[in-house]
Formats: C-alpha cells, structure tokens, sequence
C-alpha cells in the first residue's frame, strides 16, 4: 500500500483512536462483554486470546481495520495525490 500516506497517518491522534475503536469494539461485541468486564490484566489477555481463536471476531477486527485505512474520499484505495505530499496531519482551513 505505497499510495498511502502511513507517515501523516501515524501522527494523527484521530487515526489511533480509529484504529482502537476498530480493535476494541468488535472484541467487546463478539465476546458479549462490557467495559466494566475489563478490570484486570489478567480479564484483558484472556479476552485479547479469545479474540484472536474466533475466526468471526478476527474478520470483523480485520474488516474495521480495512475500514480505518482506505479513504473514502478518493477514488480506488490510496490516498490523493494531494494528501500524499502531507508532512503534517492537514489542519482545517489550510
């Protein structure tokens, strides 16, 4: 995926907490859990091993993930051309 611009993306707060939200929530949703279910370190791995042995939870953690990368604004998977000349996360208004 070199049409991407991972430099820009990687300094975008907005980009990580899609990327969590893409991870976490389908875990928490396969699994029938609940924040509140999340206490312990140990409830933690044991839900992150879960995950990764459900074949569904793995898809669905893979399809959300797909869906934080491509940008829907343009045509095709990769970035534009314009966006792939960013050093900086484009600010609004700029």
């Amino acid at each position: 995926m070199k049409a991407i611009n991972w430099k820009v993306r990687m300094k975008n707060p907005v980009f990580w907490a899609q990327v969590a939200a893409a991870v976490v929530s389908p875990i928490l949703v396969g699994l029938g859990l609940q924040w509140e279910d999340m206490t312990t370190w140990p409830a933690l791995w044991e839900a992150l091993r879960q995950a990764v042995l459900n074949p569904v939870i793995v898809v669905a953690v893979a399809c959300s993930l797909w869906s934080c990368v491509t940008d829907p604004t343009t045509a095709g998977l990769g970035d534009s051309q314009q966006a792939l000349g960013y050093t900086q996360p484009k600010k609004r208004g700029t």
